[in-house]
């Protein structure tokens, strides 16, 4: 099959491999529908010590596709399923699993390989975070999945509720998806952002309720009090770069007795300062969440399947296998959302003509 593969930091390449034979409880999927992430052009840059284990490595996690082949022992699919598969999948057995923290797994190995014509999806995953897709539902929507499952873990644990003020700094596709789903909920959304495309987008998509350009208001802080009641700040504040300066800024947005939601995960070994006097005597609670679990990987294709979540609005454009690095700078430059990648085409990207 031709596949894309890993060889180290903006060091990748087409090539052909051998798909790996799937072994008891495993299953092959043709993969129908891929699509570029954050995470990935992340790795793409710098590398990824948990996502990227060994070199060569498959590169790509978000898809769709149908069951091509089964190993011994699969039950819950069977050739020619069009299914969706989530990038990993909890042991059940750890310290965190026995307490039902599942995105903690000690064992939480993660898939990588949808950047390719097959990807061989492991047994616990098959077992766990492998679902049957809904035949009225595309492939290309439903390679959504993963990335929204992350957001609907955050904003169910988040606690929004109907006439929440809800802030969010940084409209990528999980900051707009948290906003679309905030607004969902029921919340008042403003947002913050600087890429003109995505500011469309947290209109387009997200329907947010106010869009602020950082580019003309870089003091968020008082342009998001500004919206709320009274001036008293955020009820929650969320915060979706991952950059510690962000981090503290946030924390400046919200009122007391609020939340401040730290989801954008900043580089190893970073550092943030809070005033802690707010922070105690604003009785202001902080948190972070990560990954997903099995339930949010289902909540998150019900969520697509209704339609209430329009996730094809996100896709900037379609490429083939051999756009991917192409797609990767498209990203750091700013100029794009999400790709689709349809492995089985030849190049169809409209952006480079």
């Amino acid at each position: 099959m031709r596949a894309i593969q890993y060889y180290g930091p903006q060091n990748i390449k087409l090539e052909n491999v051998m798909v790996k034979p799937p072994e008891d409880g495993e299953i092959v999927v043709k993969v129908m529908s891929a699509l570029t992430c954050g995470t990935d052009v992340k790795t793409f840059r710098r590398g990824h010590p948990v996502l990227i284990k060994n070199i060569p490595s498959g590169f790509g996690h978000e898809f769709a596709g149908i069951v091509d082949k089964v190993g011994r022992g699969v039950t819950n699919v069977k050739v020619g399923d069009r299914v969706v598969a989530a990038n990993s999948a909890p042991c059940g057995k750890c310290f965190y699993c026995r307490r039902e923290e599942y995105n903690l797994c000690e064992n939480l190995d993660l898939l990588n390989g949808a950047y390719a014509e097959y990807i061989t999806v492991p047994a616990r995953i098959v077992e766990k975070n492998t679902i049957i897709i809904p035949n009225y539902l595309s492939f290309d929507k439903a390679a959504f999945c993963e990335p929204l499952a992350n957001v609907v873990h955050g904003v169910e644990r988040t606690g929004i509720k109907e006439g929440d003020t809800v802030g969010i700094i940084g409209i990528g596709p999980i900051g707009l998806m948290f906003a679309r789903l905030a607004k969902l909920k029921g919340a008042r959304v403003i947002v913050g952002g600087r890429n003109p495309l995505k500011l469309k987008m947290a209109d387009e998509f997200a329907h947010a309720d106010e869009i602020v350009d950082l580019t003309k208001y870089p003091n968020p802080e008082k342009i998001f009090k500004s919206f709320t009641e009274e001036g008293k700040g955020l009820d929650v504040a969320v915060e979706c770069v991952g950059l510690p300066e962000i981090w503290e800024r946030i924390f400046s947005c919200v009122r007391p007795g609020g939340t401040v939601h730290f989801f954008g995960g900043c580089k190893s070994g970073s550092t943030v300062t809070f005033d802690t006097t707010k922070m105690h005597y604003g009785d202001i609670r902080l948190m972070s969440v990560f990954h997903h679990t099995p339930k949010y990987f289902r909540m998150a294709l019900d969520y697509i399947a209704s339609g209430n979540v329009e996730v094809e609005k996100l896709i900037t454009d379609t490429i083939g296998l051999e756009d991917i690095e192409f797609a990767m700078q498209q990203h750091i430059d700013g100029k794009a959302i999400k790709f689709l990648v349809k492995p089985w085409n030849n190049s169809t990207n409209t952006i480079k003509s």
